[in-house]
């Protein structure tokens, strides 16, 4: 299914971006690689060139649009077409909101959890829209509930929900679909290492270990690629996790005593 398919990824030189670039690369993808840190993302585009697929790496931050113009411009330019386009990138935090010490802290989430959605989609559509492609964005069941500690993360990731509902609604009929990915938390990805504290810096080895229904990345992959092949509009995961917003519509309080009980300090 991904033969032969250009699919552009953000967020891809560690975690679900790594694991999802070498899953579609042995099924013959040619891949558009955005990251960070070059030094890793090099290192991720070489292991995809051994699985023989086509990789055009560009080290850059989707908070930046001019970034995020070159890795479209360098997709198409290199491999004709935009067939997937995959929006990775993401940071979260871990801190009662009366213990942030930096409030620049939601300013950044918001920057790449939502807009640098939005740079992206602003550069890709139009290529999009010639091979009636697929916008898959990785946001979390975040963003259909608060979580307490979480109140920037799932402030951005409920504007991300919003952005790609109404970008769903407005390009019916133009061939291309969009599908929102909205995990539990993920074991495997460093992301929580990585989350913003209170004091706005990493989290590091203080990070809290996961809960017990974290979901595990490989299998997280599969389940995503499969949903990409089937063009969905959303995927829980794990599947229980749709009924969320049923239960926050009849049963908010039930809902708010089972997120607290699993997310209690």
């Amino acid at each position: 299914m991904f033969s032969g398919k250009t699919v552009v990824i953000t967020g891809a030189s560690s975690g679900l971006g790594e694991a999802l670039a070498l899953a579609v690369a042995a099924e013959g993808a040619n891949l558009a690689l955005m990251g960070r840190d070059a030094g890793k993302l090099g290192s991720v585009a070489e292991n995809c060139r051994s699985s023989g697929a086509g990789v055009v790496e560009v080290a850059g931050d989707v908070v930046d649009l001019a970034d995020c113009e070159r890795l479209l411009a360098a997709a198409r330019e290199e491999f004709g077409a935009i067939d997937y386009l995959v929006l990775n990138a993401g940071v979260s935090m871990w801190s009662r909101f009366e213990e942030v010490d930096d409030p620049e802290i939601f300013s950044k989430l918001m920057d790449t959890n939502y807009l640098g959605v939005v740079n992206c989609v602003y550069h890709g559509l139009d290529a999009l829209k010639e091979s009636g492609g697929l916008v898959v964005a990785i946001s979390s069941v975040q963003g259909v509930t608060g979580v307490p500690f979480h109140t920037g993360y799932c402030a951005s990731k409920h504007a991300l929900q919003g952005f790609c509902d109404s970008l769903r609604m407005e390009l019916r009929g133009t061939g291309v679909d969009v599908l929102t990915v909205m995990p539990s938390w993920i074991r495997g990805t460093g992301l929580r290492a990585r989350a913003f504290g209170g004091s706005g810096a990493a989290l590091g080895d203080s990070a809290r270990g996961h809960h017990k229904s974290a979901v595990e990345l490989e299998s997280l992959v599969g389940k995503v690629a499969r949903a990409m092949k089937k063009r969905k509009r959303r995927l829980f995961v794990p599947g229980y996790l749709r009924f969320v917003p049923l239960l926050k519509a009849l049963c908010p309080r039930l809902l708010d005593r089972i997120i607290r009980k699993k997310v209690s300090r």
